[in-house]
């Protein structure tokens, strides 16, 4: 247990943690019962995760490289827990009567978010992990809708929990992610 602990400090879970309370609570007090909005639980989502996505990476990247762990399960597991918490963490809310989407949205935003900052970590390192899911959101809001599968492709986050085509483009993100920064781990 002591290597856990260990783990989540060097990976800054307590302040990642108190970032997405902070978030949660800020939705609470601020999104009022009504209509679902997918671009306020897209915005939330990309705020866990850019919280979270920090510590997808240690202090030390050449020592995580060279010690005799096998990281590619430890890394896996911690998007995972990523994509779990922030999912669990918005969805928490519904418990005093604000539902800012339906659950099968925020499954889906969190884990192609999720995955996006694993990528992210890969490419760019961990303190940079933020830019992919974060851009993406931008492009979300921003861009005028395309139709048809172009736009479900661009704008999966924002598209009813039945649509195949964003769920698709969300789990591929995940899975993607997730390989690529298993095998990788972060960039030095």
């Amino acid at each position: 247990m002591r290597w856990l602990s260990l783990y989540a400090r060097s990976r800054q879970v307590p302040g990642t943690a108190a970032a997405v309370a902070l978030v949660t609570l800020v939705v609470w007090a601020l999104v009022e019962p009504g209509p679902a909005d997918p671009q306020t639980a897209a915005l939330v989502l990309a705020a866990h995760v850019a919280a979270a996505s920090v510590g997808l990476g240690g202090p030390d990247v050449t020592l995580e490289r060279t010690a005799a762990i096998r990281w590619m399960r430890r890394r896996a597991a911690h998007v995972l827990v990523i994509g779990t918490v922030a999912g669990l963490a918005l969805l928490s809310v519904r418990t005093v009567g604000v539902e800012v989407a339906p659950g099968a949205v925020v499954v889906r935003d969190s884990a192609g978010l999720v995955g996006l900052a694993a990528l992210g970590a890969a490419l760019f390192g961990a303190a940079f992990a933020w830019t992919l899911p974060t851009g993406w959101l931008a492009l979300t809001v921003v861009v005028p809708t395309p139709g048809g599968t172009v736009g479900q492709v661009l704008k999966w986050m924002v598209f009813p929990p039945g649509t195949t085509t964003s769920a698709a483009v969300a789990w591929a993100l995940f899975t993607t992610g997730t390989l690529v920064y298993s095998v990788t781990g972060p960039r030095r």
